[in-house]
């Protein structure tokens, strides 16, 4: 039986056999379960329940997955793991761009989903960085890691954890050039190596909130065929 303070995993699936596959897994693996079957059905889980993650199929019947994520991302941060039967790569940016947290495709083996949801929870439960004073860049941008602020142009700008992680260690290594395998392994995870999609879309986001131009970039550079640096300045 799980513990009370396991962490609550809401899996959300309209195949009872597949909610019946994952949750005996995630029961072996110690965790605690709850289920939906639809997407409203999902929101209200979420609001009632709390769960610590979300394994949120896409292909439902009248709200599907993508709808149900971007209602869940107006009021919650809760993790979310997307799972499909279409390795699609244009559903997996879709995806991203709504929030998920992570992008498994079906048929997946019970190891491979628990990686992904240990590396997913494992982010999530990441203390705070460090760093507590103010970090003036330049009068455009000011950073803030310890109370988690980013003002850009005079106002206050709201990152996603994902992003937020990507920043400070950009930040942390201003100057420096990190490559497509060390920003994966920090931001990500070591389970993620291979996935260099999720550092050039992150990348993206970031450069859209906190560049005055993300065209042309003053301070996240690329270093093609290698990876990305944050511009160096006084500290």
């Amino acid at each position: 039986m799980p513990k009370e303070d396991a962490k609550l995993i809401l899996i959300v699936d309209d195949e009872a056999r597949m909610r019946r596959f994952i949750k005996m897994n995630l029961d072996l693996e110690g965790y605690r379960v709850i289920e939906a079957s639809n997407g409203l059905e999902t929101l209200d889980r979420v609001r009632e329940d709390l769960p610590d993650l979300v394994l949120l199929d896409v292909m439902m019947p009248e709200l599907d997955g993508f709808e149900t994520l971007r209602i869940i991302r107006e009021t919650s941060s809760v993790p979310v793991i997307m799972l499909t039967v279409r390795d699609d790569e244009d559903d997996k940016v879709r995806g991203l761009e709504l929030g998920a947290d992570d992008y498994v495709t079906k048929p997946f083996s019970p190891r491979e989903l628990n990686s992904r949801i240990k590396a997913v929870l494992r982010r999530t439960d990441m203390d705070n960085p460090d760093a507590s004073s103010l970090i003036v860049v330049d009068d455009y941008l000011q950073l803030d890691f310890g109370k988690r602020q980013v003002f850009a142009g005079g106002q206050e700008v709201k990152l996603r954890p994902t992003e937020y992680r990507l920043l400070y260690h950009l930040v942390q290594n201003a100057g420096q050039v990190m490559t497509h395998e060390m920003i994966l392994n920090k931001v990500w995870g070591y389970e993620y190596r291979d996935e260099s999609q999720y550092v050039r879309l992150y990348i993206t986001y970031l450069r859209q909130k906190i560049e005055p131009d993300p065209a042309n970039p003053r301070y996240i550079l690329t270093e093609r065929g290698v990876g990305y640096r944050f511009v160096d300045f006084e500290r």
